[in-house]
Formats: C-alpha cells, sequence, structure tokens
C-alpha cells in the first residue's frame, strides 16, 4: 500500500473523497471510488488494517464471532424496557462488523424494501448491486451471479451439524416447509443458511474488497487506528474531520460508514442532530436533525439446552440452520420469525458439559431506541437504548416465537439429542413465566439501524436523502445501516454492502 498522495501547491494532501470506516459499506465504497484513478481517497478505520489475508486466526476464524474476536468496540446498552444492559458488538477493524460476525449472507426480503417505501430503493432497483457483489456457487443464475467480491456458499443439509439436521427434521415435522435456498421466491420454512465462509474462513469486506491489489491504487490509502472526533465544517459544508488525537485532515467530501453506532455519534459530535440534544452539551448546531431518534435492532432470546454428550457429535458449524417464518400478527407478508439452531453456547452452563440454543429473534420490531452522546469525548461510548419489547405487539409476537422454537424442541429427532431444557426451564409455563425469562436474558442479534435514516423531501424522520446526503449540509453522506429507513427481515450484512453498492454507482 502506497504511502504517497497528491500534494497542492500550499503542501496538504489533495483527498477528493474520505471515508470514515471501513466495514461492511466503507470498504466497498474504498473499492468502488478508487477504481477510479483520477479520484484520490483516504479511507480511515479506528481498528487495525491487516492486509488482506493476514488477519489473525480469532478474527478470520467463523467458529468465534462477536466479541470473543478481540476486536470489539466494547459498547454496553442503556437497561431499557427488560431492566439490564446488553453488550452492543460492534467489530474494531478493517472488515468492520463484517470480520466478526457470523457470516450469514442473506438478501432482504421483497417485502422488507417495499416497507422502506423510497424512490429508488425497491427491491428491483437494489438487485443489480445485490449480483454484483456476490460470487455465488449457487447454480441458479437466474437468482445469483458469479464474478464478485463477496464469496457466498449455499449450505446443504449434509454440511450442518447434526444437531442442525435434527432441528431441520423437527421443524418439518412442525408443519415447516424445508427450503435449500432463503434468497429463492419462498422463505417460509427452515433450511441451510447460504453464507459468507469459505473453508472455515470468514470472508470479511476487508479481504474481499480491499485485496492486496486494490490497496496497491497509487489514489488509495488506507489509514488503521485512526479515530475521527468530528467532522469539521466551513459553515455549512464539510472541509474535513478531527481525529481523536487531534490532527486535522481535509478533504472535498466526508463520507461517514461508521455504522449505526458510529456514524450517528460522529453526526451528533459534528452539530448535526437534534438542537436539544446538543446544546445540552454545548455543541454548536450546524443542521437539526432527528439523529439516533428511530434506533432499531433485532431483539433475540436464548432457547437454550443441555446436550446429550453422547448423542450431540459434531459441534461445526458453528451456526448453520434457521427457521423463518411469521407470528399470527404478522403484517404485510412479512416473515418476523427467526430460529437459528447454533452451537454459540457457553458449554460450562450445562450440566453435562455440552449444550446448544435455539436462538428465538424478531426480525421486524416495531420498537424504537435511541441513540445519545454521554459526552463530546469521542473516547467515550454513546448512549445506546435498543428499547426492545417496549411494544406490547413485539413482546407478544417473541413469546409466539419462542412457543414455537420449545415445541421444535420437544420433537423428535431433535428431542433425542437433549437433556434437558435449560431456559426458560421446564418450570415456566404460563405466558406470565416465559416472559419473564426472556426479560431476564434478553440479547441482541447485533444489526442496529435506521439512526440516520433516508427519507424524501419533507420527511421528518428523514436525516439523509435519497443518495445519503446530509440534509442542511453540503459535502457529506453517510452510507452504511445507519441510513436504512426500517429494520429489514435478515441479518443486515448483505443488504449493507448492497446499499454501498448501489450508491457507489452513483458516486462514481
Amino acid at each position: 500500500m502506497p504511502d504517497t498522495v497528491a500534494i497542492n501547491s500550499a503542501g496538504n494532501p489533495v483527498i477528493d473523497t474520505l471515508i470514515v470506516g471501513g466495514g461492511s459499506a466503507g470498504a466497498v465504497l474504498a473499492n468502488r471510488l478508487s477504481a477510479h484513478a483520477e479520484r484520490q481517497v483516504l479511507l480511515l478505520e479506528a481498528g487495525p488494517a491487516y492486509t488482506a489475508w493476514n488477519y489473525p486466526r480469532s478474527i478470520a476464524s467463523s467458529d468465534s464471532v462477536g466479541a470473543s474476536t478481540g476486536a470489539d468496540w466494547g459498547y454496553l446498552t442503556e437497561p431499557g424496557y427488560v431492566g439490564h444492559p446488553i453488550a452492543a458488538v460492534r467489530g474494531k477493524v478493517l472488515g468492520g462488523s463484517s470480520a466478526i460476525n457470523a457470516g450469514v449472507a442473506i438478501r432482504p426480503r421483497p417485502q422488507d424494501l417495499l416497507n422502506w417505501n423510497l424512490p429508488g430503493w425497491s427491491f428491483d432497483e437494489l438487485l443489480p448491486a445485490m449480483k454484483r457483489l456476490e460470487d455465488s456457487d449457487s447454480l441458479n443464475t437466474s437468482v445469483h451471479s458469479h464474478g464478485g467480491p463477496l464469496p457466498l456458499r449455499q449450505l446443504t443439509h449434509d454440511d450442518l451439524s447434526p444437531m442442525q439436521q435434527a432441528f431441520v427434521q423437527a421443524a418439518a415435522a412442525n408443519g415447516l416447509a424445508v427450503i435449500e435456498d432463503f434468497d429463492g421466491d419462498a422463505v417460509n420454512g427452515v433450511g441451510p443458511y447460504p453464507m459468507n465462509i469459505v473453508n472455515g474462513v470468514r470472508i470479511n469486506t476487508g479481504m474481499a474488497y480491499l485485496t492486496n491489489t486494490v490497496r496497491a491504487r497509487p489514489n488509495l490509502r488506507i489509514r488503521g487506528n485512526t479515530t475521527v472526533d468530528c467532522v469539521l465544517f466551513d459553515a455549512d459544508r464539510a472541509v474535513g474531520v478531527r481525529l481523536l488525537d487531534g490532527d486535522v485532515v481535509r478533504a472535498s467530501e466526508v463520507i461517514l460508514s461508521a455504522g449505526a453506532y458510529g456514524s450517528a455519534a460522529i453526526l451528533l459530535r459534528s452539530g448535526v442532530g437534534p438542537a436539544e440534544d446538543l446544546a445540552a452539551l454545548s455543541i454548536p448546531v450546524v443542521s437539526d436533525l432527528p439523529v439516533g431518534r428511530r434506533l432499531k435492532d433485532h431483539p433475540f432470546y436464548y432457547n437454550a439446552y443441555a446436550a446429550r454428550p453422547d448423542r450431540i457429535g459434531a459441534q461445526v458449524p458453528v451456526v448453520g440452520a434457521v427457521a423463518w417464518t411469521h407470528s399470527s400478527t404478522a403484517e404485510h407478508g412479512d416473515e418476523d420469525l427467526h430460529i437459528s439452531a447454533t452451537h454459540l453456547f457457553p458449554h460450562e452452563l450445562s450440566p453435562t458439559g455440552v449444550g446448544f440454543v435455539l436462538a428465538t429473534g424478531l426480525t421486524r420490531p416495531r420498537s424504537i431506541g435511541r441513540l445519545s452522546l454521554a459526552s463530546r469525548d469521542a473516547a467515550v461510548a454513546p448512549r445506546i437504548d435498543l428499547n426492545f419489547l417496549a411494544d406490547a405487539t413485539d413482546r407478544a409476537r417473541l413469546l409466539e416465537g419462542v412457543r414455537l422454537a420449545r415445541r421444535i424442541g420437544q420433537t423428535a429427532p431433535l428431542a433425542g439429542l437433549i437433556h434437558a431444557e435449560l431456559s426458560p426451564g421446564p418450570e415456566a409455563r404460563s405466558d406470565a413465566e416465559i416472559q419473564a425469562a426472556i426479560n431476564a436474558t434478553l440479547d441482541t442479534y447485533h444489526h442496529p439501524v435506521s439512526t440516520a435514516p433516508m427519507g424524501v423531501e419533507g420527511d421528518p424522520t428523514a436525516v439523509v436523502d435519497l443518495q445519503g446526503r446530509v440534509r442542511g449540509t453540503f459535502g457529506m453522506r453517510v452510507i452504511d445501516a445507519s441510513i436504512f429507513p426500517d429494520a429489514v427481515s435478515t441479518a443486515t450484512n448483505i443488504t449493507t454492502i448492497a446499499v454501498a453498492e448501489h450508491l457507489a454507482a452513483r458516486l462514481a
């Protein structure tokens, strides 16, 4: 990677596009925008910037996810409605959260984008970007494509662990159709995941989009271990950023791709956000916008089991199969319930020394959370209130999902692998007892979105326009999961990459 960059007559670097955050969106933008040799691109990443195929095993291995990778910001949420904090894991490394997630690679559903209801953002309009990003092993070329940066591998029944195979069979016995490809037309059912994992390596965007060839471009620089404090303005025009160490980097355009937490926090420190919140921290207002006011994420509950050691068999892949269906009160054709059979379980909690989880998630939540600043200091974590289950319909639908997960756990052949149900436990029978168990250990799928949502002109909830431009400013965009106008019903990584591809094509 070259250390040189064009210098102007004043001796300052000439940066056309400064990208803040090298994750699922930022790495895409750095690749696509620097493909134009005349554009000088600088990518700043707060975590380490490992070379494409030199990530430590703790990050590259698909068997380690989240905080166990050692590449996490260490955020904790406010207690919120459920009354206890939740670890809000976000990747702090080139590749961002794509470097520490479970590797699930499912597109958004057409209904998800209908729910967005934005011109230029329908499923058919985003489909070229979704195809452009992937190098799929699927033979169904009417659905998938080949030759893109991100390798996608569709697991088969034979690839699943014995527990996951039993889960698929038990779910099918409970009336769920068996699905071969969740990116196809039929998704209400159970089956193996598609993954961006190859030979046990999670292929993050730092690997896939920022290959050694891409990094060798003379017009692209990547700086790791560089945390951004705020965007600098001349009146309402962004002119660069100030770093945590006080240094200033100037650029013609600034794109924030630091994720739903990071981008929102930078906006707020920069004077872009609710005027009353900024005034409370003596931050001068550049643009009064509802940053952080529509935070959404997918809550999930650990329906946990002690397994029989003599029957559980191999425990890889750690994530492999999912049941995806709708609650009795789902709206608009949404598939709002998600049960994932995983080996991500602290085995010391099982009396048999081994266990597994049927992670039951709500994929179309109605509860709205909030992100705000605790301090002007960029070294201080933002306040994150996911507000999970504050909406009564969310509680009812997740409860319905947990009851379905328990029925699957009580059905052969999965039931034959189980020593005992640990959570909620056999004593939890009534709705109130199950709900209490859900509240006590509720967690997040780590899919935060919508802290700087897109919207049409006149939408009072919108922070950016349909091209990611921040309202009331010039020379600044946000391009990442922050700008989703609502949660999608799938893991967010593929949607985030596709959003970056979609907008990069318009910026090129």
